[in-house]
């Protein structure tokens, strides 16, 4: 595996719909970016070389370093992969919907759900949503969020950006009811 870079982002909400949060809300994603395995080798049919190759190092480089990152318990996570050009969106899903890579973060978090997903291809900068939830319960409504990243050179048309990311709570300022009250 080549990584080119990685990168943290953490931001702190401080203030939602005009009142205080507190504690405040944060949220952390980091993102490898690196060789696509597949690239300039045309239509691979046995991506199983590449995954063993990249998907549990992956994991293993990016899941300690976000929950460090965030300094604060894991109550939402989720995870993306963007391709570039050069790439098939099947590329970016080999390497994060596999438990090799997963597992890292689950582990790291005492999670028991699956890691919600974004996937697609496209040009360095592409701004792409990184879907949030529960690390134990997928229905817990107040922990169903996104976080929008754009990294401004990367993916490379050769390359995959790979990123986690994690919240210390739900939405700020949440007010809807339990999914239990419409059953």
């Amino acid at each position: 595996m080549n990584v080119r870079k990685i990168i943290t982002v953490v931001e702190d909400i401080l203030t939602e719909g005009g009142r205080p949060v507190s504690p405040a809300y944060r949220v952390a994603v980091v993102a490898a970016v690196i060789d696509n395995p597949w690239a300039g080798q045309g239509f691979v049919e046995d991506l199983a070389p590449g995954i063993d190759a990249t998907a549990s190092d992956l994991g293993a480089l990016l899941a300690p370093r976000v929950v460090e990152a965030l300094g604060a318990t894991v109550e939402a996570y989720g995870k993306g992969a963007i391709v570039g050009l050069d790439g098939e969106i099947e590329h970016g899903s080999a390497l994060i919907h596999t438990l090799k890579f997963g597992d890292h973060f689950r582990k790291a978090t005492s999670a028991t759900t699956l890691l919600p997903a974004v996937e697609k291809r496209g040009p360095a900068g592409v701004l792409f949503d990184i879907p949030l939830k529960h690390i134990t319960d997928a229905t817990i409504r107040s922990h169903h969020q996104t976080v929008e990243v754009r990294i401004a050179d990367a993916p490379h048309p050769g390359e995959i950006l790979v990123a986690l990311a994690a919240s210390s709570a739900g939405r700020p300022q949440q007010r809807l009811a339990a999914l239990s009250t419409e059953q």
